[in-house]
């Protein structure tokens, strides 16, 4: 392990941590972080490792902070008015009351993926070799720290960044709920653990310890601070709380109001009023920014805080933004709990119609998928909607009764019923244009636009579809979704090249997602781009590891192009994730045959026993069986494969053993059928070859004739076969 470049320092005090982080740097410090949560919230240490290089960054070499301008001002709200905002969409800049679409859970994996590469573009244009991060109190870091210092460990090239990762402990606070890329596995994986002994604590500077306890924001774990500061009055400790607030609120940096000043708040004179507010600041901030394990902690603490008899409003905030965030988190059925609570708390119609809207969107959606119930989401949707048509001013009840049909037509959606569907949003669209103004509620337009070319697509009107996702993106031409759904579209109409475009305008709009990657790669690979897919689906790997479609394209492609080295490193690696994949399964036997014909088919058996409905399996033992001069046996395989999957390769394959073991008029089917799929000249020289031995002369010298015209290269083989066959 001494190879590895990362480590990862375990030491149970901070001063022994701080000394293991300093000792025998090999390499110039980029920079010293403090992941501590209380700090700045989520990207405590991310975002102080940008505040640190993105000035420099930015005079040096503008571009290169403007393509990762997503990344950098979602984390960093300080380097607003430093770094221009030029990809804002409407979900970015809708005002709070007309939020109605939410980041996907992913989108802080997708942020790191792009810190990572702005990162090594900054440290490649410094030069000079690599540069050491050093990060303390990892074990106290919000999951958008750890997944970004995760992905870093995966990712960072250790000619440029090597990191040190301080821990308390051997076992990190790992949130509940699904985390793209975990901190411990890649502790463990990526990095030399260096455990450091105990030692004396140093000695403190002649102050008051307890204001020094404050002022560190009550992170450290000396315990002398702490003694001295839990020794004093309640109203002493409220006061240095409040005083460190207002500090901290004074400094103007908005990153502060997600960590230590709601903290501050809350233990100052006023929890239930100042610090109340302040978690329902921190809290809104992070919901729209797709924080959701600290919008769910921000929310805990201000139901701590506040009830719905006395303050409705924000306890219906703390409740719904973290049922939100549950559902979000991939914790659901927590999230039913809340709304079943709810409900119970309060009678006001518009909690209720909230309430059962969100109760019908997790019925249908968020639950796994043999636990959805879109009857019952049907009836919660209805519920919803008679709640939103009773609402007393006509613009308020026009907007929540279309928003809530929108819910309805999704319940729709996945019940079939997709005519019902394209009523409901279309109706939406029309109702919203009599009843608001132009400017209104713009994001849900565009929404429910976008939602209606889903379901025509889905109903395979294409050409409609293209037009509702152009109208969006005329308005909301930021949002990269939009390019990537409609890439999607334009490979159904048979507009590969166009296709690509999109999905690189949304691959320039967006920080990096495998998806969209992953898309473009089968896209080139169409267009027969072979490099190009190549590339894109390795890259589709790095920025998801657990992709095994990707590892399946790769090889293929690897195995096609004779790199049967990289073929098996990527079947290798697809079988560590899915075991029984059948496609990396059959590749495996393929590769096989190149070295042993016997392994090969003896591995193709154990596939078509266990998976007798997958073709290529049977195409693949028939190629082996027929390499091996097992005529008949190749020939059966063939068929069984043509009648599971009728494809012009099979033909061909088959009609060629046919021809070998001597009968030209099935072989002579076989070929036919596989040259007017193709107009492959392959294909028509065997054809000639199969209407020679028919006697049939002259059809095949016009066969060959035309084979020769399509393909030079082959004239050899023809006159060949003329010569012999007189």
């Amino acid at each position: 392990m001494s190879d590895v470049p990362h480590q990862w320092i375990r030491a149970r005090h901070q001063h022994d941590r701080q000394r293991l982080l300093a000792a025998g740097a090999e390499v110039p410090v980029l920079a010293v972080l403090d992941a501590h949560r209380r700090l700045r919230g989520p990207y405590s240490a991310g975002g102080a490792l940008l505040r640190t290089v993105v000035p420099e960054a930015l005079r040096d070499w503008p571009d290169l902070v403007a393509a990762h301008e997503t990344e950098i001002l979602a984390l960093t709200p300080e380097l607003r008015g430093v770094v221009p905002a030029t990809r804002e969409t409407l979900t970015s800049l809708a005002v709070p009351k007309e939020r109605t679409r939410f980041y996907s859970r992913l989108r802080t994996a997708r942020i790191a993926h792009g810190l990572t590469e702005f990162l090594h573009g900054h440290l490649r244009r410094l030069g000079d070799g690599p540069r050491l991060l050093l990060v303390d109190n990892v074990h106290e870091a919000d999951p958008t720290d750890q997944e970004l210092l995760a992905i870093l460990l995966r990712r960072a090239d250790p000619g440029l960044l090597r990191l040190r990762i301080a821990t308390a402990a051997d076992e990190l606070n790992t949130p509940p709920g699904p985390l793209a890329e975990p901190l411990g596995p890649a502790l463990e994986r990526y990095a030399r653990v260096i455990t450091g002994r105990d030692t004396p604590l140093p000695p403190l500077p002649a102050e008051d310890l307890a204001a020094r306890w404050v002022a560190g924001d009550c992170t450290g774990d000396d315990p002398r601070p702490r003694a001295a500061y839990e020794a004093l009055a309640p109203a002493d400790r409220a006061a240095l709380h409040d005083a460190r607030a207002d500090a901290l609120t004074a400094a103007g940096e908005p990153s502060l109001a997600l960590g230590a000043v709601p903290y501050h708040r809350e233990h100052g004179r006023d929890p239930y009023g100042a610090g109340a507010g302040a978690l329902r600041t921190a809290l809104d901030i992070c919901v729209d920014l797709g924080f959701y394990h600290a919008t769910v902690d921000f929310a805990e603490r201000g139901l701590a805080l506040v009830d719905a008899t006395t303050a409705r409003n924000d306890w219906w905030a703390f409740t719904t933004k973290k049922t939100t965030s549950l559902a979000a988190l991939g914790r659901p059925e927590e999230a039913l709990v809340l709304y079943e609570g709810a409900r119970a708390a309060t009678d006001s119609p518009m909690v209720h119609m909230q309430a059962a809207y969100a109760t019908a969107m997790i019925h249908t959606r968020y639950l796994p998928r043999d636990e959805q119930d879109h009857s019952t989401a049907r009836a919660w949707a209805n519920a919803a909607i008679a709640f939103a048509q009773a609402i007393p001013d006509p613009g308020e009840r026009a907007f929540q009764t279309v928003f809530n049909r929108n819910g309805l037509a999704l319940v729709a959606v996945h019940e079939g019923e997709l005519e019902e569907a394209l009523r409901l949003v279309s109706e939406g669209i029309v109702w919203l244009d009599r009843s608001l103004g132009a400017s209104e509620h713009a994001l849900h337009r565009s929404v429910l636009k976008h939602n209606r070319s889903q379901v025509l697509i889905a109903l395979g009107r294409y050409e409609e579809a293209l037009t509702d996702l152009d109208d969006v993106i005329a308005v909301d031409s930021n949002h990269p979704e939009y390019h990537f759904d409609r890439g999607n579209l334009l490979r159904r109409l048979d507009r590969p090249a166009d296709a690509v475009v999109c999905y690189e305008r949304a691959m320039a709009l967006s920080p990096p997602f495998p998806e969209v990657v992953y898309n473009r790669a089968d896209t080139r690979l169409e267009l027969g781009d072979i490099p190009g897919a190549l590339a894109d689906f390795g890259y589709a790997v790095e920025l998801d590891p657990g992709r095994v479609d990707a590892y399946v394209n790769r090889a293929s492609l690897r195995y096609a192009t004779d790199d049967l080295a990289g073929a098996g490193q990527d079947i290798g690696a697809g079988l560590a994730l899915e075991p029984d994949n059948a496609p990396l399964l059959c590749l495996r036997g393929q590769l096989l045959a190149a070295s042993d014909a016997d392994a090969a088919h003896t591995a193709l058996t154990g596939l078509v026993t266990a998976r007798p409905d997958y073709a290529p399996a049977w195409a693949a033992r028939a190629t082996v069986s027929y390499e091996r001069g097992e005529l008949m046996d190749a020939i059966e395989d063939f068929g069984r494969s043509l009648a599971l999957e009728d494809t012009a390769d099979v033909r061909f394959n088959r009609g060629v053993a046919y021809l070998e073991a001597g009968d030209p008029d099935k072989a002579l089917a076989d070929l036919s059928a596989a040259f007017e799929a193709t107009g492959d000249p392959e294909a028509q020289l065997h054809l000639g070859v199969c209407l020679l031995k028919l006697d049939r002369p002259a059809e095949a010298r016009a066969a060959f004739h035309r084979c020769v015209e399509e393909d030079p290269d082959l004239a050899a083989r023809v006159e060949a076969l003329d010569v012999r066959h007189g």
